[in-house]
């Protein structure tokens, strides 16, 4: 399945509600799996980004609907990269290759 990182920064919004940031990445990895995907890991950080987390979604429309959902609530601004395994880098490599 494909894999995702997503990098985030609180909002305003977010900061000030600072104690319930467990809570809303539980509700965000629930919300992940009604939409068909999975929050595998979240991480508060320190640096440019506040927290990262690790999704993986059948594709790219399902990744965005769980990340836009996490947006919408206000409480993060989201950056998002798909994220390549060993696997799949092989197989991209061996097309590029030809």
């Amino acid at each position: 399945m494909p894999t995702y990182v997503a990098l985030l920064n609180w909002t305003d919004q977010g900061i000030q509600g600072f104690k319930d940031t467990a809570k809303r990445a539980e509700a965000f990895a629930a919300a992940t799996q009604k939409l068909g995907a999975n929050l595998l890991n979240i991480w508060w950080t320190v640096g440019p980004y506040d927290l990262v987390a690790i999704v993986e979604a059948p594709d790219d429309e399902t990744a965005s609907a769980a990340l836009l959902r996490l947006g919408g609530a206000g409480n993060v601004r989201t950056t998002t990269l798909r994220a390549f395994g060993q696997e799949e880098i092989s197989r991209i490599v061996a097309k590029a290759a030809g």
